[in-house]
């Protein structure tokens, strides 16, 4: 299993390489080349929802990026430091439909719903630490996730 780590400033033009950096490492990985598109829109989705919870929030903390290359399976999390509402630390959110039907404001909403647009598996997740955004896509050659 194969890690490689991204930290960025909550700056809007850091999430270009963000998507760059992404794609690079999904390619390497062996996600196809017809979904490669697919994989830069939905991180720089989650990357900028992460940059505007941070920017509206006060946070300096920075916005995390893990991109994880398994044996079936690449895998993208998006993580930012606003702490969510209840549920205990990392609640898990169950399916990108109830994130959608949460209190969330409209930016926010739609940017939840063009990731569900982009990524078959998605979760979202949110505890007293943060929340992440968690994508994957079959390598080539795997026709369907474990």
């Amino acid at each position: 299993m194969a890690t490689v780590e991204l930290r960025f400033s909550a700056q809007p033009e850091h999430v270009r390489t963000a998507r760059l950096v992404a794609a690079a490492v999904a390619r390497r990985a062996g996600v196809e080349e017809a979904v490669l598109d697919e994989v830069r829109l939905a991180v720089g989705e989650a990357c900028s929802r992460a940059v505007g919870l941070h920017r509206s929030n006060g946070l300096t903390a920075p916005v995390r990026v893990v991109l994880t290359e398994e044996e079936k399976v690449f895998s993208i999390e998006v993580g930012d430091e606003v702490p969510g509402p209840g549920g205990g630390p990392d609640a898990a959110v169950p399916g990108i439909e109830a994130a959608l039907e949460s209190d969330l404001d409209g930016e926010d909403e739609m940017g939840l719903a063009v990731i569900s647009g982009l990524v078959d598996d998605v979760e979202v997740t949110t505890g007293e630490s943060g929340g992440t955004i968690r994508m994957s896509w079959p390598v080539a050659g795997v026709s369907d996730l474990p």
